[in-house]
């Protein structure tokens, strides 16, 4: 197992939604991070989307990575054939083995038979490209949905990315998620989290925390995957802190904590 730092780690440095900072980190400036702690795979989501980068960038990005020795993976968001198709020639351009896709509300909505006639078109360009398109379970689409959906594809070159705390939102605990993609999974994204009591007794909070601080058994996600030859990103759930100072130090500050526990696990 590989492991390695997502974009995701970075959400407030880069900027998410209306939270923008003045300078939002690049490419680059991830690739920098993972290289300072040692890490092998970098994974460019969509929240840091490398079809905004000019050839010329794309380039000099593949390059600093083959210089350090880094896997890149990208991913984008919600399924769009047309998008893929483009994410498939950049991901060829930069080496990249892993394309993830999360799969969210929008395509829930849609049959299965129509998102898996769909994926199955890309079949041939993904594997010109030497890619594999890992689907990721996400807030609003079923895990079960998900298997039903690589089952009519029938194909190796796309299997899981298994998350292994976006599906509390869909309605499973985590290791109901894991037990039924494990089978499935070619790219695993590792975070950790905490479910905490409202003071007024109204409901319950779950957000984020350093990995292995947490409700994420994580030896026992490894287990269930089997310890395969695979990428495992780190990604966190980090509250927004009310200033991007803050958030800065803290990303970076997680990120030093829970890199250190993710390559003791995977060893």
């Amino acid at each position: 197992m590989k492991p390695g730092l997502g974009s995701y780690a970075f959400r407030w440095s880069i900027g998410h939604k209306d939270r923008r900072p003045d300078r939002p980190m690049t490419a680059m400036e991830v690739l920098e991070v993972a290289a300072g702690h040692g890490l092998g795979v970098v994974q460019y989501a969509d929240n840091l989307p490398l079809h905004t980068l000019d050839a010329d960038d794309l380039d000099a990005l593949a390059a600093a990575a083959k210089s350090k020795g880094i896997a890149l993976e990208l991913g984008t968001q919600s399924f769009d054939a047309e998008e893929v198709e483009l994410y498939i020639g950049i991901g060829e351009r930069i080496g990249a083995g892993i394309l993830r896709v999360a799969l969210d509300a929008p395509d829930a909505a849609r049959p299965v038979a129509d998102l898996a006639r769909e994926f199955r078109s890309l079949l041939p360009a993904l594997k010109s490209a030497g890619i594999r398109l890992a689907i990721e379970n996400h807030f609003n689409f079923p895990s079960r949905r998900v298997v039903d959906v690589l089952d009519r594809v029938s194909d190796d070159q796309i299997g899981v990315c298994l998350d292994v705390a976006n599906s509390i939102c869909a309605g499973e605990w985590p290791m109901e998620t894991v037990g039924i993609l494990a089978p499935h999974t070619i790219n695993l994204h590792l975070k950790d989290y905490v479910i905490q009591p409202d003071g007024y007794g109204v409901g319950f909070s779950i957000h984020g925390t350093p990995l292995g601080t947490g409700r994420t058994d994580i030896e026992a996600v490894l287990d269930a995957v089997g310890r395969r030859d695979m990428s495992v990103i780190y990604e966190h759930w980090l509250p927004w802190p009310g200033d991007f100072a803050t958030a800065r130090r803290q990303e970076l500050d997680w990120v030093a904590e829970s890199v250190e526990r993710l390559r003791t696990a995977v060893r």
